[in-house]
């Protein structure tokens, strides 16, 4: 049984369907990214899972138990980290994490948790007094101190600079590593492009996608655009026959856009050696998964008349 497994889950807030039959599972020591835009459901998915939210329909298990009536022996094996935690301003970091630990049978050692988050040399410092990145981290402390076998992340790096949001990824990296089973929601596409074993892309309260960064790209961005300058020699320029028709000119540059750039480039510098041009800046370049979920969440304008 994989810890975390959701099938046919359904949501309703009055008229507004939430969620409409959504299902996917997450495996042991698997980093999973759930995503979507606001109003798609992604978050009420989570809420369900963390046994905050009951379902209208479907099933939602965690370690084989329903989050709606899991209750402590539930509790005691999962670890949230929401995007914002009100915390108690007059307890220093050590104390905090500490008062954390006690709810926990199995807690790793209250030092361990806070080294894990670099939060050593401000242990003794009051939660008031740390910093917005600071007290992100001290938040993420929070949430791995009961060693949870499945960890909930909302926006784990939402503050941190570039150095801080790289230590926590190496951390999420050697949770997986330990077996820990991880649900990931982050607007972050590079983040999720670092961490995510696979994901979903959620639209109107429905799964729009679902496979690995690699899949998605595949599936959705499978064309690539060679992009380059032409150093010319004084020759009229006519493109070779293979590639003329996806040849597209802007600005001093020349693009085209092909399903395999492989033959199209052995084309394209075959030609260019014959007739003495130069390809300066030649790139080739794929959808990002930003671009391929910005095309799968884009909203449909309205026509004009």
């Amino acid at each position: 049984m994989n810890p975390i497994v959701v099938e046919n889950l359904t949501k309703s807030y009055r008229r507004v369907k939430a969620l409409q039959g959504v299902s996917f599972s997450v495996r042991k020591g698997e980093t999973y990214a759930l995503l979507g835009p606001n109003g798609a459901g992604k978050t009420t998915t989570i809420e369900i899972l963390e046994g905050y939210r009951k379902a209208d329909g479907g099933t939602a298990r965690v370690l084989d138990m329903d989050p709606a009536s899991g209750g402590r022996r539930l509790r005691e094996k999962i670890g949230i980290v929401l995007q914002a935690t009100a915390l108690e301003p007059e307890l220093n970091v050590r104390e905090t994490v500490r008062a954390f630990a006690r709810l926990y049978p199995s807690a790793i050692p209250v030092d361990e948790a806070i080294e894990l988050v670099d939060l050593a040399h401000a242990r003794g410092k009051r939660v008031k007094a740390l910093s917005g990145g600071q007290q992100r981290r001290l938040e993420i402390a929070l949430g791995v101190v009961g060693s949870p076998e499945v960890l909930f992340l909302d926006e784990p790096t939402t503050g941190l600079d570039p150095d801080a949001r790289r230590k926590i990824w190496d951390l999420v990296r050697s949770l997986n590593d330990a077996g820990k089973t991880i649900l990931l929601s982050s607007h972050y596409m590079e983040e999720v492009e670092v961490l995510a074993h696979r994901l979903s892309i959620l639209v109107d309260g429905k799964i729009r996608a679902e496979g690995s960064p690699l899949e998605l790209q595949g599936q959705f961005g499978a064309r690539a655009t060679i992009s380059f300058k032409i150093q010319g020699n004084g020759q009229e320029i006519i493109y070779p026959y293979g590639v003329r028709d996806k040849v597209r000119e802007h600005q001093g540059w020349t693009y085209l856009a092909v399903d395999d750039p492989t033959p199209a480039l052995n084309e394209l510098t075959a030609w260019a050696m014959r007739h003495g041009f130069g390809l300066q800046h030649l790139t080739v370049n794929r959808p990002t998964l930003e671009d391929i979920y910005l095309q799968l969440t884009a909203k449909p304008q309205p026509e004009t008349r």
